[in-house]
């Protein structure tokens, strides 16, 4: 490994997340915002 490519890996702080993947991370935060659409869309 070059001293290039160790520059470029970054840690995305997922051992703090509550889910097992960054793919189910990303689905419950579209859930919710979607819901949260829904609210805003049906409460006016």
């Amino acid at each position: 490994m070059s001293e290039e490519d160790e520059n470029q890996q970054f840690d995305r702080g997922s051992v703090l997340s509550i889910f097992g993947s960054d793919r189910m991370e990303d689905f419950m935060a579209l859930g919710f915002a979607l819901i949260l659409a829904l609210y805003v869309y049906v409460s006016n």
